[in-house]
């Protein structure tokens, strides 16, 4: 089969082998593709693999060999799974390949959060330290996970080994779930505790017109001013707006994110100004190790549409 890989750069930039991918069929890879470019590039594709591109009612009809849309990544809201399904071409997804990643990268910034590791280290470097008259000094207070409750919103697969790595730091841990369901050493709350009770939140929730803005002026005047707040989920999920206005005013303590809600953001970002605002560019899936993972994966849902059996399919 012909497949086409509309934007192949984020999952392989050049450390991974597209071997096993190429070995399904013949394979044009495009590092980026723009929507204009969809139809010239995939009009003879009977598979298209895509990260980000987004692939409209209309360009769905603009491609008649089409059979199979594999997504690389994990949320599928890129494609109109509708149009797809009435055109009977299967949409398939990646669930759960970069768990890991994810949950470390949370403790990451909560670590820079409570430790101050950058600031120090960044200190050190400017001979705060070999000019100093004591053996240690620091410049903000450092807190112990053990004193601080974690609040998780969403407790599917990350937000439950987030919950597992939460207590082995000596966190007790509170979670709200649209159906709560048992979870060893975790208690099931309602969200309005969860913000008043919590000493940091994890955000863990798929994007919908329920969780858009979930938090917002209402949600973060609820929280303790010294809380903290950490977004590796979907950037709408936060009214940046809104949290830029808690942070100014110390109505919360800081805030780590891994996500905006818009990406590539813009320069004016509100949040972009504020020291306790740690943003990284959406990296928390992106180790090696789960890239590989990723693609893989993304293999065997081809092979399995190859013999007839697909696999996570989100149509």
């Amino acid at each position: 089969m012909n497949i086409v890989v509309l934007d192949g750069y984020t999952l392989n930039p050049g450390d991974l082998s597209w071997a096993s991918l190429q070995s399904l069929g013949h394979c044009d890879i495009y590092e980026r593709t723009s929507v204009e470019e969809i139809v010239e590039r995939a009009i003879n594709a009977e598979i298209i693999l895509t990260n980000k591109v987004l692939l409209s009612r209309t360009t769905i009809a603009q491609l008649p060999k089409l059979q199979y849309i594999g997504v690389l990544a994990t949320g599928y809201n890129v494609i109109d799974a509708p149009a797809a399904r009435e055109q009977q071409i299967i949409v398939t997804n990646v669930p759960a390949y970069s768990t890991p990643s994810v949950v470390q990268m949370v403790f990451a910034l909560l670590l820079e959060l409570t430790r101050h590791v950058s600031l120090h280290a960044e200190g050190v470097r400017a001979g705060r330290w070999s000019n100093h008259q004591d053996f240690s000094y620091w410049d903000k207070p450092l807190i112990a996970l053990e004193s601080l409750t974690m609040g998780i919103v969403g407790l599917g697969a990350i937000g439950q080994a987030v919950a597992k790595v939460a207590q082995a730091f000596g966190m007790p841990v509170l979670a709200y779930q649209r159906t709560p369901k048992p979870v060893a050493g975790v208690k099931n709350v309602d969200l309005e505790t969860l913000f008043q009770q919590s000493d940091v939140i994890s955000l863990h929730c798929p994007l919908t017109r329920e969780t858009q803005h979930l938090v917002n002026a209402q949600s973060l005047a609820l929280m303790k001013p010294s809380a903290f707040i950490i977004n590796t989920s979907r950037g709408p999920v936060i009214d940046e707006q809104a949290l830029a206005q808690a942070l100014q005013a110390s109505k919360i303590a800081g805030a780590g994110l891994d996500v905006l809600s818009v990406e590539p953001p813009t320069p004016d970002n509100p949040l972009f100004s504020l020291s306790n605002c740690f943003i990284t560019p959406h990296i928390a899936w992106a180790t090696q190790t789960a890239r590989q993972q990723l693609l893989n994966r993304v293999v065997a849902n081809i092979q399995a549409f190859l013999q007839g059996k697909p696999q996570n399919v989100v149509n």
